[in-house]
């Protein structure tokens, strides 16, 4: 009787250790080592606060976004700050291009995943994806990845391009449901 017992009592806890091996807080330990691991893999500098306007980025550099947890930003392009309005301008003939809250966002992106060797998903080029994604700056039902909406922010310009680190968190719902980083590259145009 005794053995039987312990014979289900060590079933139980084996059943019990692979049911633990699949909860979401087991997930995201995976996904912030994997995270971690490739940005020890591609020795990437972390800056710790956000970089000035014009601060020139260095290749490897990323910023670590205050208040998401793992989401890293390295801006590749800054864009058009500013238009000229006519022919022979002065200060009073430029205007701020910064984008706005429900800007039309017409982006191209690359995505890879965080591994070595990882698959490319490519929506980069009109050969990749007959019309870029659209969506309005700031309105997450029409683009859920709030991941996007913040790189937006951080571009802050049309014509911008950056890389972003994502944690599955911040991404699509595909991502967060089965807790998948991935790496993005995003070029932007807004619709005038």
């Amino acid at each position: 009787m005794k053995k039987i017992i312990f014979v289900g009592l060590v079933g139980m806890a084996f059943a019990f250790a692979g049911c633990t091996q699949n909860t979401y807080a087991h997930l995201r330990d995976q996904e912030d080592k994997l995270i971690a691991n490739y940005l020890r893999r591609n020795n990437l500098t972390i800056l710790e606060e956000e970089p000035s306007a014009n601060h020139i980025w260095g290749e490897k550099e990323y910023y670590k976004v205050h208040g998401y947890d793992n989401f890293y930003f390295h801006l590749i392009e800054r864009g058009d700050s500013v238009r000229v309005d006519s022919v022979s301008p002065t200060q009073n003939d430029t205007v701020d291009l910064a984008i706005v809250a429900n800007d039309l966002i017409i982006l191209r992106y690359k995505r890879f995943g965080l591994t070595e060797n990882a698959d490319t998903l490519s929506y980069w080029t009109t050969l990749d994806q007959a019309f870029p994604v659209e969506f309005h700056y700031g309105n997450t039902s029409e683009c859920e990845a709030v991941a996007w909406h913040l790189a937006v922010k951080l571009m802050k310009y049309p014509d911008s391009q950056c890389e972003i680190i994502v944690p599955s968190k911040l991404g699509f719902s595909n991502e967060q449901s089965t807790v998948t980083p991935y790496v993005y590259i995003l070029k932007i145009k807004v619709k005038q």
